[in-house]
């Protein structure tokens, strides 16, 4: 699908953060296997099944706020899942192409807006070892609003606390029913990042436009704003 963004209309880039701004390769490392791992071993049960009984959980609050949510998590797992993602931080690591796109935005005069359903201590975890927040202007967690971002009470949220025009934002994310909840909601430009994770094959959106690399818009959005 064919990307065209008329740069000059857009005043509000909102961004997602695990995938879009971070590799995601950091989360999936640790709810795919350092959680069910350390499930196994404190519950003494095989891998295989701390695998299936954490797989049941995801899936019952998928596209939830809890799905997000360490302290859930921690109740429902009887971990310290908070205390795990403070030590796994220093793994947390930018994409390459994120600090020159957000650099560019800046120098032609958008305004930056973090919008990730990320726990606030994910959040503050990653921002910390990452330095991401120094290239942004400003930090939104859902969990402050209540509501995660496939919930339009969110967007409504979120348009009032920032002032942003749906019709002059454009909002990028790794997840298809994200985006098709933010174009819902009237943000005109849905973008989606065809390869969030650096450790797994490219994924194929089937209704919004995609791409691999933020460096590929830079070309117009310098052009058009000179």
């Amino acid at each position: 699908m064919h990307i065209d963004i008329a740069w000059q209309d857009v005043d509000t880039v909102l961004l997602d953060m695990d995938g879009t701004l971070l590799d995601l390769a950091f989360d999936s490392h640790f709810w795919q296997k350092l959680v069910p791992e350390t499930v196994s071993e404190q519950r003494n049960i095989p891998l295989d099944e701390a695998h299936r009984l954490i797989a049941h959980e995801y899936h019952a609050v998928q596209h939830t706020l809890n799905w997000y949510c360490l302290d859930y998590w921690s109740e429902r797992l009887g971990l310290d899942i908070c205390a795990m993602t403070t030590t796994q931080g220093p793994n947390a690591v930018l994409r390459e192409d994120t600090v020159p796109f957000l650099n560019a935005l800046k120098d032609c005069g958008k305004r930056r807006i973090l919008l990730t359903n990320a726990h606030p201590h994910n959040l503050a975890v990653k921002l910390e070892h990452t330095g991401l927040g120094q290239h942004l202007d400003l930090l939104l967690s859902t969990h402050t609003f209540g509501y995660p971002k496939e919930d339009q009470r969110l967007w409504q949220a979120v348009a009032e606390h920032t002032g942003l025009e749906p019709e002059r934002t454009l909002f990028i994310d790794d997840s298809e029913p994200i985006l098709d909840s933010a174009a819902k909601f009237g943000i005109r430009y849905c973008l989606g990042v065809t390869n969030p994770d650096s450790g797994q094959a490219d994924k194929i959106y089937q209704r919004h436009p995609a791409l691999n690399d933020y460096r590929r818009l830079l070309p117009k959005l310098i052009s058009k704003e000179s």
